[in-house]
């Protein structure tokens, strides 16, 4: 019998929760181990998903022979740590978005990578959903004709939460940008490719980090208009138009479940729920990719993520965002 893939998952929030849930729907994969920085939070994960170690700390997980691959889910700002001082134990990784909070580290983590032999991936869960896949196959086919114009956005109110929390400390790399507005710039990137100029502009909270940001990104042809925020909530719909047509991606569009395409006036529907949340279709992809031994994904590769947190680190530029770690 083929041994399943052996999962470690190192931070445990809320994102990890509905990580594990949909990592139980993967035939060939299995959660062997789990990491905290508390062993009593690390022992109640355990205990509730049934894995067989809880580890008080990281280091302990990385070394541990029974985990092939570690999904990282802790703050952006220890992705980057986290995951070269895992690739050195040999581990491969998937790692929540941002897979670091600039490009130097980035550039880091995947030479860490490419020396240790081992895959790694950034968790960009909504390139692997089924409707984004349809729409990138409907705009290659030429569907919607020349692509001109594109609108997404990203918000909901958090500033009631407390200023220590990841959202809010600029310590661990918080604000809008990276945790949500990264969705956006995703989907005008993976449509449009890396654009001629960005304009952006950017409001700052008591805490420091940046609580909403307005995106402009320009092409040759066509333009993207993006928005990230945490002081309020937006419709969080997607719309990509062309010569020929429009496709509308409903709330929340990055979890997208189908969506509308419109051509001559009329609109067909396409539904496409997901897998469980929607985090399915990455685990299916690493453990495709370390089937055929790749250290990364042809669908979401290490240029793509340099290319991500190039332009990341361009809308900061422009915008003025600096986190303390940074100066």
């Amino acid at each position: 019998m083929k041994q399943k893939l052996r999962w470690g998952i190192v931070g445990l929030g809320s994102i990890a929760n509905h990580f594990v849930k949909d990592l139980a729907l993967v035939e060939d994969s299995e959660l062997v181990a789990v990491a905290s920085r508390s062993i009593e939070k690390a022992e109640e994960f355990s205990k509730h998903y049934a894995s067989k170690y809880a580890f008080g700390s990281y280091e302990e997980l990385f070394k541990c022979p029974e985990v092939d691959v570690i999904y990282i889910a802790t703050p952006h700002s220890f992705h980057a740590k986290l995951a070269i001082d895992a690739m050195y134990y040999g581990k491969h990784i998937l790692c929540e978005k941002p897979l670091g909070v600039n490009t130097e580290e980035v550039t880091k983590m995947i030479a860490a990578a490419k020396e240790n032999n081992v895959f790694l991936m950034e968790a960009l869960w909504s390139r692997f959903n089924p409707a984004i896949q349809k729409v990138t196959e409907l705009i290659a086919e030429g569907v919607l004709g020349a692509i001109k114009y594109i609108q997404a956005d990203f918000a909901f109110p958090a500033l009631h939460r407390d200023d220590e929390n990841r959202l809010l400390n600029p310590n661990l790399a918080g604000g809008s940008l990276l945790d949500i507005g990264i969705y956006p710039v995703f989907l005008s990137y993976l449509i449009l490719g890396n654009p001629e100029a960005i304009m952006a502009s950017s409001k700052f909270y008591k805490t420091g980090i940046e609580m909403q940001t307005a995106m402009i990104f320009d092409y040759p042809d066509a333009q993207a208009v993006l928005y990230s925020g945490l002081n309020s909530k937006s419709e969080m719909k997607a719309e990509i138009s062309g010569t020929k047509g429009t496709i509308f991606i409903d709330p929340k569009w990055h979890e997208a479940q189908g969506f509308e395409l419109e051509l001559n006036q009329e609109i067909t529907k396409f539904d496409l729920p997901t897998e469980g949340r929607g985090y399915y279709y990455e685990i299916l992809e690493v453990q495709n990719c370390l089937a055929n031994e790749a250290i990364e994904s042809t669908y979401w590769s290490h240029e793509d993520s340099m290319n991500l947190i190039g332009l990341l680190d361009t809308i900061r530029a422009k915008a003025g965002i600096v986190f303390p770690f940074e100066e």
